[in-house]
């Protein structure tokens, strides 16, 4: 399987930069996922998280809002602000509480708040 160029990048400058067998990012319209050959498009992304996965590790990205550019094997990702939240991580609880603090200030809607924390805490345990 062919990978994606990714870039995540806010005003304060570079999230991720690297390559990912699959992307999931938050549409306005709802969540959709991408893979190498995708078709090209523009989305506006709502608050929410993006999972970046590679060579059998995960990412997440929590973003408050932006906008994807997707072309056949790249994805850039212009968001406003954005939260890392990597396993790997001495900070992973620190980052997950700025990520909630975040969602919690981008969107009124507490049923999609409690969803996209609920993902949060599910994809970082497991």
């Amino acid at each position: 399987m062919n990978a994606l160029k990714v870039s995540v990048t806010t005003p304060y400058g570079m999230i991720f930069n690297g390559e990912a067998d699959y992307i999931a990012l938050p549409g306005a319209d709802g969540e959709f996922g991408i893979m190498a050959g995708h078709s090209d498009m523009l989305a506006l992304l709502k608050a929410g998280v993006i999972e970046l996965n590679y060579n059998k590790n995960k990412e997440l990205v929590a973003i408050n809002w932006g906008y994807a550019k997707v072309q056949e094997n790249q994805v850039d990702i212009l968001i406003d602000k954005a939260i890392l939240i990597n396993s790997d991580s001495s900070q992973m609880s620190k980052a997950m509480e700025s990520a909630k603090k975040l969602l919690e200030e981008a969107s009124s809607d507490k049923i999609a708040f409690s969803s996209v924390v609920s993902k949060i805490d599910s994809m970082t345990k497991g």
